[in-house]
C-alpha cells in the first residue's frame, strides 16, 4: 500500500514505516542523541508524540488528513539507542472524524499511549 501522506516527512526523526495496512500502520524510530534533553541521554517526549503522529497520519492515508486533538499517556522513560515501535489502528469514523488508537512499545513494553482525532479536509489545511 502507498503513503499518501506526509510525504516530506523527516522519518530520521519522525519514523519508517513498517507495514501500512487499511486503517493501520506499524512505524519505527530509532531514539538518537539529538533528540536527548540532557547529558543522561533522556529522550524528549515530543519525539515520542511526533513518532505516534506520524504513525495516526499513516493509518489513516489521505493527502488532506489533518490531527485535530489527542489524550496520550507517557508511561516509561526512554534513552538514546532505543529503538520504538508506534502501531496505529483506526478505530471510528464518522464523517471527516477518524479516532486512532496508538500504542508505542520499546523492547515488547508499552512505554506510550493515546488516542488522536484527526480529520480528513475537503481540501489542503493550508489552501485558499
Amino acid at each position: 500500500m502507498d503513503i499518501n501522506t506526509h510525504q516530506k516527512i523527516d522519518r530520521n526523526l519522525c519514523g519508517t514505516p513498517l507495514e501500512i495496512k487499511e486503517g493501520f500502520s506499524r512505524v519505527e524510530l530509532l531514539l538518537t542523541d539529538n533528540m536527548s534533553a540532557d547529558e543522561s541521554g533522556l529522550i524528549h517526549g515530543g519525539f515520542i508524540f511526533g513518532l505516534a503522529d506520524y504513525a495516526a497520519m499513516i493509518a489513516v492515508n489521505h493527502p488532506n488528513v489533518v490531527l485535530g486533538s489527542s489524550d496520550v499517556k507517557f508511561l516509561k522513560p526512554l534513552k538514546r539507542g532505543d529503538t520504538v515501535v508506534a502501531e496505529a489502528k483506526v478505530e471510528n469514523i464518522a464523517g471527516k472524524k477518524h479516532t486512532v488508537r496508538v500504542t508505542v512499545e520499546n523492547k515488547g513494553t508499552k512505554i506510550f499511549e493515546g488516542i488522536f482525532t484527526c480529520f480528513v479536509l475537503e481540501k489542503h489545511v493550508l489552501s485558499d
